[in-house]
C-alpha cells in the first residue's frame, strides 16, 4: 500500500492518483530473468509517441485533396521547415514500428505469453496490431501516387467478394464509384483518428500486463520475492540501453536509406488512366498480400486473409502444450523457427508476380501457416516430452 500523502501532493493524488501511480511503477515487481527480448513491448510504446507527435505536425500542411495532395506532400519536402525530416521520421518510423511489433508477437509466441493468465493481453495486443494495419494502409494512400492510388482501388475492392454486402460495402468506402476525392478525405480522418485509438487501446493492454504479470523465459510463474525486481530502475536502465540501439537504427534509415523501404512508384502522381504493372503494398503487408494472392477464388482469398490475422485470437486454446516457454519444447522450436522462416517467405513472395512458381511457392507457405496453428501446435501439445522445468525464476538463474 502507498504511503498517505499530505498537503498539494496529497490533495492531487485523493482526487487524480498521478502520485500513486508513478509510485506503483516503481514498486511494480516483475522477474529478474527477463531479456532483451521483453524491451519490444517498450520500443513499441516509443514507435507510436513518435508517430502521433509527427504525424499531427504533417497534418497542419497536408491537404486532403485529390488534385492538391501528392503537391502539398512535395511542399512539405521542399518549402517546410525541416519538412523533410519530419515526412522521413513519420514513413520510416511506420516500418520501425511494424518491425518491433513483429518481433513483440514472435517473443510472445515463442515464450507461451498467451497462455493463462493472459489471455485478454494477448486478444488487445492482436487488437493493436489490427488497428496498426488499418492506420498504415490509410496513411499509404495519402500522399496520392500511383501505388497509394492503385493500392487503395486494389484493397478496397477485396470487400466486394462479400456476398449480398459487398459492393454497398466498397461504395461506402469510397464515398462514391471509385477511388477519388472523397476517399482520400474519409481516410485522412480516419488515419488522424485512429493512433489515438490506438494509444487507449495500448493504455488497456498495459493495465492487463500489470494485472497479470510479465511472462519469462522460463515461462515459470513467480512464487517468492526472489523470483522478482523492481522494474525501475533495473529494466527501466535496460529499456533505455534497447532506445539507443532502436534510435542508431531509426536514424541510419532517415539521414541515409528513407526511400529504401518505400516504393518508387510511389513519387508519381497517381494517374486512373495508367495501371502500375506490378501493384505491392509496404513490405509490412506482403505477408498477408502474398496468402490473398495464393488463393484463386476472391472471396476465398480475403477469407483466408483476414482468417491469418483472426486465427491469433484462438492461439491460447490451440496451443494444447502445459508449458510455456518454447525453451523447454525441442520439437516446438523446430517447427516455431520453421514458421518464422515461413513467414518471411510470405513476405518475399507477396512482392513477387502472381505467377508461375512465385503462386505455388505462395501457396506452399499459405498452407503451412495455417497447419502450424490447426495441426502442428495442437498435436505438438500432446504428444511431445519437455525438458524438465526449473522448480522457480530464481533457481533457474543459478545454473
Amino acid at each position: 500500500m502507498s504511503s498517505k500523502k499530505t498537503g498539494i501532493v496529497g490533495w492531487i493524488d485523493s482526487r487524480l492518483p498521478i502520485f500513486t501511480f508513478l509510485e506503483h511503477q516503481n514498486e511494480y515487481q516483475v522477474p529478474k530473468n527477463l531479456s532483451y527480448a521483453w524491451n519490444f513491448g517498450s520500443l513499441a510504446g516509443i514507435a507510436l509517441m513518435i508517430q502521433i507527435v509527427t504525424g499531427i505536425i504533417l497534418a497542419m500542411h497536408y491537404t486532403p485533396h485529390a488534385d492538391l495532395a501528392f503537391n502539398s506532400v512535395e511542399n512539405i519536402m521542399r518549402n517546410v521547415n525541416y519538412g523533410w525530416l519530419i515526412r522521413y521520421t513519420h514513413a520510416v518510423g511506420a516500418s520501425m514500428f511494424f518491425i518491433v511489433v513483429y518481433l513483440h508477437i514472435l517473443r510472445g509466441m515463442y515464450y507461451g505469453s498467451y497462455k493463462a493468465p493472459r489471455e485478454i493481453l494477448w486478444w488487445f495486443g492482436i487488437i493493436i496490431f489490427i488497428a496498426m494495419m488499418a492506420t498504415a494502409f490509410m496513411g499509404y494512400v495519402l500522399p496520392w501516387g500511383q501505388m497509394s492510388y492503385w493500392g487503395a482501388t486494389v484493397i478496397t475492392n477485396l470487400f466486394s467478394a462479400i456476398p449480398g454486402i459487398g459492393e454497398g460495402i466498397v461504395t461506402w468506402l469510397w464515398g462514391g464509384y471509385s477511388v477519388d476525392n472523397p476517399t482520400l478525405n474519409r481516410f485522412f480522418a480516419l488515419h488522424f483518428l485512429l493512433p489515438f485509438v490506438i494509444l487507449g487501446l495500448v493504455v488497456i493492454h498495459v493495465v492487463a500486463l500489470h494485472c497479470a504479470g510479465s511472462n519469462n523465459p522460463t515461462g515459470v510463474e513467480p512464487k517468492t520475492k526472489d523470483d522478482t525486481i523492481p522494474f525501475h530502475p533495473y529494466y527501466t536502465v535496460k529499456d533505455f540501453f534497447g532506445f539507443g540501439v532502436f534510435f542508431l537504427i531509426f536514424a541510419y534509415f532517415v539521414f541515409f536509406a528513407p526511400n529504401y523501404l518505400g516504393h518508387p512508384d510511389n513519387y508519381i502522381p497517381a494517374d486512373p488512366m495508367v495501371t502500375p504493372p506490378h501493384i505491392v503494398p509496404e513490405w509490412y503487408f506482403l505477408p498477408f498480400y502474398a496468402v490473398l494472392r495464393a488463393i484463386p477464388d476472391k472471396l476465398g482469398g480475403v477469407i483466408f486473409m483476414f482468417g491469418s490475422l483472426l486465427i491469433l485470437f484462438a492461439l491460447p486454446w490451440l496451443d494444447t502444450s502445459k508449458v510455456k516457454s518454447g525453451a523447454y519444447k525441442p520439437l516446438f522450436k523446430l517447427f516455431f523457427w520453421l514458421f518464422t522462416a515461413n513467414f518471411i517467405l510470405l513476405g518475399y513472395l507477396g512482392g513477387k508476380p502472381p505467377e508461375g512458381i512465385y503462386v505455388i511457392l505462395s501457396r506452399a507457405a499459405t498452407f503451412y501457416y495455417f497447419a502450424y496453428f490447426l495441426l502442428i501446435l495442437p498435436i505438438l501439445g500432446k504428444i511431445e516430452k519437455t525438458l524438465p522445468l526449473p522448480d522457480s525464476i530464481n533457481e533457474s538463474m543459478k545454473k
